[in-house]
């Protein structure tokens, strides 16, 4: 679920998302009307039979990138992040189990109106900025690390493409200290982003928590 990161580029990009939904008003959490309750339909039985664990994202070519967040979801995207057909969503997310809880479907930021897509209301749509994500490796204990970022800013000051990011990059920044320990890195462009839980949620499929899903991780409040 990528709103797990959103918190923690709040402070740096909230200005610019601001201004981008000025006039869009804001983001809709409440329950669904016909046309989005026929979607969320839709997605929960094509997406529960595809993807229903973790192992099955994997192999579809989606990548781990987070850790567990406060909703008790784990994000994996497939690094493509134009995903109108809504049979791809940019990313699933699992709980601890592997199991599969929903997935964020994605419309690059070209425009500062919200989607229209597949009977959605375009107050669902959150916007995101550009940043480049990585997860690292612990060279001392083989650990994985997940929930890294660095901004597209200070990519390109330490002489990185964001478009084409590479280890070396992080290596120059200081994230790690040596290519090798760089797993994967990718670029998280602009875009509009959707959440759907395809696990039922008793608070709605667009909601930022699911009550029946149970959260293991400690999470330091904000």
């Amino acid at each position: 679920m990528v709103k797990r990161f959103a918190i923690s580029l709040l402070l740096a990009v909230f200005a610019l998302a601001t201004a981008a939904r000025a006039d869009m008003g804001p983001t809709a959490h409440g329950p669904p009307n016909t046309a989005e309750a026929a979607f969320v339909k839709s997605i929960q039985a094509d997406l529960m039979h595809r993807f229903p664990t973790a192992a099955d994202a994997e192999k579809a070519g989606y990548v781990r990138y987070t850790n567990e967040d406060d909703t008790g979801a784990i994000s994996y995207a497939n690094r493509q992040w134009d995903s109108r057909d809504a049979k791809h969503p940019s990313q699933l997310w699992y709980d601890t189990s592997g199991k599969l809880l929903g997935a964020d479907f994605s419309v690059p930021a070209t425009s500062k109106e919200r989607p229209h897509l597949w009977g959605i209301g375009p107050g669902r749509w959150t916007q995101f900025d550009a940043h480049v994500h990585y997860v690292a490796r612990d060279p001392q204990t083989g650990k994985m690390l997940y929930d890294k970022y660095v901004t597209n800013d200070k990519f390109k000051a330490a002489g990185g493409d964001p478009e084409n990011p590479q280890a070396a990059t992080l290596v120059k920044l200081g994230r790690v200290t040596s290519p090798k320990d760089i797993m994967t890195v990718f670029l998280f462009p602009d875009i509009w982003d959707l959440i759907v839980w395809v696990k039922p949620n008793p608070s709605g499929a667009f909601a930022d928590k699911n009550p029946l899903v149970h959260v293991t991780a400690a999470h330091p409040a904000m």
